[in-house]
């Protein structure tokens, strides 16, 4: 049962909406007058007010919840008290401010408001930012070509916000390519790539990329926004359209600039924005969003918020939930049961904190596998891994110190663009000129990595 003391329009509201899910009695103030909201299945009980809390005609029952919405309509110095008295295990929602405890569930009606408003904001400002996005692509010629980049060695929510983009575009009657530099090494991110006809290309020679842009009437970047870091792009390159859920304190130069870092993943703000847009989804894009969502907020245990789970509900009904599962639990290969097998036997723990370099690195996605199977040892809150690839030493860290911001640390320490990430979870890839003195050394690699190693522990050590 449900109970409710009040006349305002949110009172009526709130009576209609709860006695379709119960019993519902609303004590209603003599001499108000009723809207005109239907309230025929609800018990309405009018009392003389003010009235003190033990005239009123409450129920013989234990309510469920308790809604005050006019607390200055009961006789008393602290109605709130009265009724924690009379109904211990009753939930109150009220708009006097009053603090919970551990045995009552008090809520102030103005918090939820402050909520409601954020929310009804977040939805405005996506709206706002959709139609930047539509018009940066419509004010391309119809014959034109739209260039989608992602960063190097895309991962899912790359991957599949690039193809949001992609199908985006179409839909607008534009041409659109995606375009990274690196590798796409995971297996499972080779799997996406290869079951939802995710078509790219990659590129490593600097005039590929001067020639795409000289080419292109538009330039979109997804999940990152600082060309030249971690990117194939110029670092003087100003994109039309940016895309990321990463912060940072300085915004870059773009035409659009869709930057929010209160979401977990950028496949997440994608999704947001195609809630505001006439474009049709799809199964292969709401499965490939859906993957990035997943990937980014490591299955909704790392870094995520309401949004990243509102944009999940919103894909749902497209999202082809056999073919993720197929995405997300390939087969490992067996160069990545080598990288887990001298991680294990490289190990080296430093207090809380656990490194894991290697010598030998086939697959560098296989680094960031390890780093997470790692973070489950007991006693450790923060580990690294790392190894060298092609006059690089990449390293993959993960954290659950407080005191420690991954991204900030590493991104301060090394070149810009070598290394950074969020508090919890960064990456790197660091050139051995950078780490040791003479790279033409026989020995470099091995000097690069003790080189690594020694920083680390400088950094993060306790």
């Amino acid at each position: 049962m449900y109970v409710i003391l009040g006349s305002t329009s949110l009172a009526q509201s709130m009576a209609n909406w709860l006695s379709k899910r119960g019993r519902c009695r609303l004590l209603w103030p003599a001499g108000s007058e009723l809207g005109d909201i239907d309230l025929s299945g609800c018990e309405v009980v009018t009392f003389p007010s003010p009235c003190p809390l033990d005239k009123l005609p409450l129920p013989i029952t234990t309510p469920t919840a308790f809604l005050l919405l006019q607390p200055e309509l009961i006789a008393e110095d602290d109605p709130i008290a009265g009724l924690r008295q009379r109904w211990p295990k009753t939930r109150i929602l009220t708009t006097q401010e009053v603090e919970s405890s551990a045995n009552h569930d008090a809520i102030s009606v103005s918090q939820l408001t402050e909520n409601a408003i954020r929310t009804r904001i977040q939805r405005w400002d996506a709206r706002v930012s959709a139609s930047a996005l539509k018009q940066a692509i419509e004010n391309t010629p119809e014959t034109g070509r739209v260039t989608i980049f992602c960063h190097d060695n895309p991962d899912p929510d790359a991957l599949a916000s690039a193809l949001a983009i992609q199908h985006l575009t179409k839909s607008l009657g534009r041409r659109a390519t995606i375009h990274h530099g690196g590798l796409i090494e995971h297996q499972s991110n080779r799997t996406m790539v290869r079951r939802l006809n995710i078509d790219l290309e990659r590129h490593i020679l600097g005039w590929e990329v001067d020639d795409l842009l000289k080419n292109s009437d538009a330039i979109i970047a997804v999940d990152f926004h600082q060309p030249g870091a971690n990117n194939i792009l110029p670092a003087k390159c100003i994109p039309t359209v940016v895309i990321d859920h990463h912060a940072e304190n300085n915004a870059p130069a773009a035409d659009v600039k869709i930057l929010k870092s209160e979401f977990g993943a950028t496949s997440s703000l994608v999704a947001t924005l195609f809630m505001g847009l006439d474009i049709e989804m799809n199964t292969e894009v709401a499965t490939a969003l859906a993957c990035g969502i997943r990937a980014d907020t490591l299955r909704f245990t790392r870094n995520f918020d309401t949004v990243d789970l509102r944009a999940l509900s919103w894909l749902h009904p497209w999202v082809d939930w056999d073919l993720l599962r197929e995405i997300e639990t390939p087969p490992r290969s067996r160069d990545t049961l080598e990288v887990f097998t001298e991680a294990f036997a490289q190990k080296k723990s430093f207090g809380r904190l656990l490194i894991a370099p290697l010598t030998r690195l086939p697959n560098r996605d296989a680094l960031a596998q390890v780093a997470d199977f790692l973070m489950d040892v007991e006693g450790v809150t923060t580990v690294i891994t790392f190894g060298p690839r092609r006059g690089r030493v990449i390293l993959s860290a993960r954290s659950r110190n407080p005191a420690i911001h991954l991204g900030l640390t590493l991104g301060k320490e090394f070149p810009p663009g070598s290394a950074g990430g969020h508090k919890g979870l960064a990456g790197g890839q660091i050139a051995f000129a950078d780490l040791v003195a003479n790279p033409a050394d026989a020995d470099v690699e091995a000097k690069a990595l003790a080189a690594m190693e020694s920083k680390l522990l400088e950094l993060f050590g306790e």
